[in-house]
């Protein structure tokens, strides 16, 4: 599936729901379902800044297709970053750094979440584009 795709996929299962609590709930339950990230990956050199809980980001380059795996000490913040991976994860990194996360508008998720998390939630795309970035450097 392409990043558009899922993107279109994401918001059909968030227009399921009727009130954000509901949502809020769909998000835990991804975030209980992302893969875990090796403990040899939880340093603060994958930790991603700008994060009020800590979250951790480790990228993976195989057969030129970029994966993610990640972790939070928080429930909300762990389902978000499952969010992001399930997007943005086993694509190239030049597909990574040129996609339109529309879909984060287009859920109502900015204006939903607190101003930390919100922040938080950009920290994260910002980090897996710069990750895409690098890694689009080294193979070209």
């Amino acid at each position: 599936m392409t990043i558009n795709e899922i993107q279109d996929e994401l918001i059909e299962d968030f227009s399921f729901y009727q009130d954000w609590m509901e949502k809020y709930e769909y998000i835990i339950q991804l975030g209980k379902e992302l893969p875990l990230i090796k403990e040899e990956y939880k340093q603060d050199q994958f930790i991603i800044k700008g994060c009020q809980s800590k979250v951790w980001l480790y990228p993976e380059l195989k057969e030129g297709k970029l994966y993610f795996t990640a972790d939070s000490d928080a429930i909300i913040t762990k389902g978000l970053v499952s969010l992001m991976v399930k997007v943005l994860s086993g694509h190239a990194p030049k597909e990574i750094v040129d996609t339109d996360l529309y879909f984060i508008d287009n859920i109502g998720l900015k204006e939903h979440l607190s101003p930390t998390r919100a922040n938080g939630l950009l920290s994260m795309v910002k980090q897996m584009k710069l990750y895409a970035i690098a890694l689009q450097a080294q193979q070209n």
